[in-house]
């Protein structure tokens, strides 16, 4: 044995599994590694930071892969190929968790390239790895000498039966009212995402203060091992050379114009052009002979500019980029409908943000398989970001959805979610997709709203309309002064300290997601921020029923229609036939589409199609397949074979019955011979279905019966008369 291990144990708490962190046995070649075990479930997580940084590198490198390996749960992943490939949206989606935790930690001046990798190794059914990703990534880089301030962890609180959990088990999640990620340090939070079923502020206040203190427990669990391995020493580094005569010459070169420009409340594109001569002038003035460092400084420099100009404007004469106040949302316009062809669509344009949103409806077969090692099953409702260059006059290539894009459609999606009606009220699989025209801060909450119009055009019965604002934030830890944002533009969100999206009805929050990047938010200016949300919630909400308040009472004219119909068990094999045959003959001669599957000891049947002759056709042929005979009704059968004895008669699909040859006409048959031929249709009553479900048929008690022949009257000789 030539390692050492060293682990430290957090304590959970009521009664849950306890974390295990144990380092110096697996990945020693890394600069930090870790094995987190709770329970069965393990995740290894590696941190590998290059030592120098590149050069004209002025930001953190920093990616974070989360996998799950399919051998943890004991499955083979499917596929040509059988092998993991490339993350799935539900593996980005966590990677997204534990880099937005753990980018705004490193230090600013930090510019070397770093890969976090976190891969599940084994899984425990009911433990959910993805709030354990964080806590595994920031030990790892705790056990390192890579410059951060951490450590972090992550935590998720639900509350269930209106009671707070830590981290509960994936079946207790399903009754949950709320459930969100929330991740922090020992002092302060710096990001949260989730959902919840129309909560109030205040819950979702005490929700992520419930969640800090776990989070506490399991810093301290870090720093723990971290003295234990003897990683306390951090490595030394310059990734950011610096001049401070250039420095002084660009502001005041150029602040006072740089100031101006912002105060003119200019247009987004207006301002950048003029943002950009104001550079351009400078940078003529160092000469044309400039080596690469200076270049490189005197950008950064003028950025900063930029970025200590707008944020004075704001914090010195409450004036933003575009002459709002903190609290006024952009105009608002909106149009439903404007897409003939779809199922249901909606464009909303928010300021300089516009989202074209379309609802289309399918089938059950057109539902998404989701095939993970730990999350697998399928999905009814799915949403699609998509964010071309074009939407911001930018020449990008189209390269499929990035994570930003899967990020943004996911949060969306969780907002929605929430006030769909339920699978009984709504049996069609649901796609949105958002394609963003123009963008120039929240995006994804133009989504949100624009949604939620698609739908209600589309005449999907939501629960209540959903609305949704990305709330800003400019602090100076100096003079303590702070400004909360409603609806922040692009350039706020870039040279802002906080990005905090809220979408929610007018009963509460159902979806919000948060984004510090400085240290520290004070519990009052997370409250304000709510509430300043909630106002601008409202207000776009009541902008948006001025276009369409209620679901349209009946699907488009063009939209497909979906029956439900509910048969017995025992009926399920014989709609679906040998090999699929049935099924597989309606689909083929009526055009519908149909599915059938087993729930709750019952068969639920979904008949798809876009016309109604089509779902007649279909409905009418399962209905026949699934009626019971009924003794004493009167069925029109074909033979469907003829015996020495009689005639099998089939008066329904797949259903036969004697009719026996006693029963076929009042005058005695003596053979079969020329009485009927295979095919033939023939009038039957249905007599007795004794107890093997043998069902006997009579022809004959349809026909008139022959009267009967009287015999002649004989009278009876004399001797035989009675006596008196």
């Amino acid at each position: 044995m030539n390692y050492n291990e060293k682990k430290v144990s957090i304590d959970m708490g009521s009664g849950v599994a306890p974390i295990e962190l144990s380092t110096g046995k697996l990945a020693k070649q890394a600069d930090g590694s870790i094995v987190l075990k709770q329970g069965n479930t393990m995740l290894l997580a590696t941190v590998v930071s290059s030592k120098e940084a590149k050069e004209g590198v002025d930001f953190l490198p920093l990616s974070v892969d989360y996998q799950e390996k399919y051998a943890a749960t004991g499955r083979i992943p499917g596929g040509f190929l059988r092998r993991e490939a490339r993350l799935s949206d539900y593996e980005v989606l966590i990677s997204r968790l534990v880099d937005r935790a753990l980018r705004p930690l490193f230090p600013d001046t930090y510019h070397a390239d770093t890969q976090v990798m976190i891969s599940l190794i084994s899984a425990d059914k009911d433990i959910m790895p993805d709030a354990l990703a964080g806590l595994a990534a920031s030990a790892a880089i705790a056990v390192s000498d890579i410059p951060f301030n951490g450590p972090i962890s992550e935590v998720r609180v639900a509350k269930i039966d209106g009671e707070l959990v830590l981290n509960p088990t994936l079946t207790a999640l399903e009754n949950a009212s709320l459930e969100y990620i929330v991740a922090g340090s020992a002092q302060d939070i710096v990001m949260v995402e989730g959902e919840s079923k129309e909560i109030s502020e205040e819950e979702l206040v005490e929700a992520i203060a419930f969640a800090h203190e776990a989070i506490k427990r399991q810093v301290a669990a870090q720093v723990e091992l971290a003295n234990l391995v003897g990683a306390t020493v951090k490595r030394e580094f310059n990734h950011e050379p610096s001049n401070l005569e250039l420095r002084d010459a660009i502001f005041a070169a150029t602040y006072d114009q740089v100031y101006a420009v912002a105060k003119s409340g200019s247009a987004k594109h207006e301002r950048t052009e003029k943002f950009k001569e104001i550079g351009s002038a400078f940078f003529e003035t160092l000469g044309e002979d400039l080596d690469d460092e200076t270049n490189f400084l005197a950008k950064k420099y003028f950025h900063d500019v930029q970025y200590d100009a707008v944020r004075n404007l704001i914090l010195d004469e409450g004036i933003r980029l575009d002459g709002r106040d903190f609290r006024t949302v952009r105009p608002i316009w909106s149009e439903v409908d404007y897409l003939p062809a779809a199922h249901g669509s909606a464009v909303f344009t928010r300021g300089e943000t516009q989202a074209l949103t379309s609802v289309t409806l399918g089938a059950k077969d057109d539902e998404q398989m989701i095939d993970g090692a730990f999350i697998n099953g399928y999905n009814k409702f799915i949403l699609h970001y998509n964010f071309p260059g074009f939407s911001t006059g930018e020449v990008r290539p189209n390269r499929g959805a990035g994570r930003r894009e899967i990020g943004h459609g996911n949060l969306a999606l969780r907002s929605l979610k929430q006030v769909l009606p339920t699978d009984a009220e709504n049996p069609y699989t649901i796609r949105v997709v958002s394609d963003i025209l123009e963008s120039n801060g929240s995006s994804s909450m133009a989504t949100v709203c624009a949604g939620t119009l698609a739908l209600l055009d589309a005449g999907i019965k939501l629960t209540a309309p959903v609305s949704g604002i990305a709330m800003g934030l400019i602090t100076d830890s100096k003079s303590g002064k702070f400004a909360i944002l409603s609806d922040i533009l692009g350039d706020e969100d870039h040279l802002g300290d906080m990005d905090f999206k809220v979408t929610g009805t007018e009963k509460g929050i159902v979806a919000c997601q948060m984004d510090l990047k400085i240290d520290g938010l004070k519990w009052e200016v997370l409250t304000q921020a709510l509430d300043q949300a909630k106002e601008a919630r409202l207000h776009i909400l009541n902008e948006m029923k001025k276009t369409i308040a209620e679901p349209r009472e009946d699907y488009k004219p063009h939209a497909p229609r979906v029956i439900s119909m509910i048969i017995d068990k025992e009926f399920i094999g014989a709609v679906i036939g040998p090999g699929g045959k049935i099924i597989q003959e309606m689909q083929r001669e009526t055009g519908a589409t149909i599915s059938i599957e087993e729930v709750d000891g019952k068969g639920i049947v979904q008949v798809f199609a876009d016309n109604k002759a089509a779902i007649d056709a279909a409905t009418g042929r399962i209905k026949a397949i699934v009626a019971k005979p009924e003794v004493g009704e009167i069925y029109e059968g074909k033979v469907k074979s003829i015996m020495p004895f009689g005639a099998f008669v089939e008066i329904m699909p797949g259903k036969d019955g004697l009719l026996h040859i006693s029963e076929i006409d009042w005058t005695r048959l003596e053979t079969m011979d020329g009485v009927f031929k295979e095919g033939d249709l023939v009038t039957v009553k249905l007599l007795d279905v004794d107890k093997q479900g043998k069902m006997k048929l009579s022809r004959k008690v349809l026909l008139p019966r022959p009267a009967r022949e009287e015999k002649p009257k004989v009278d009876a000789p004399a001797g035989d008369q009675p006596k008196a």
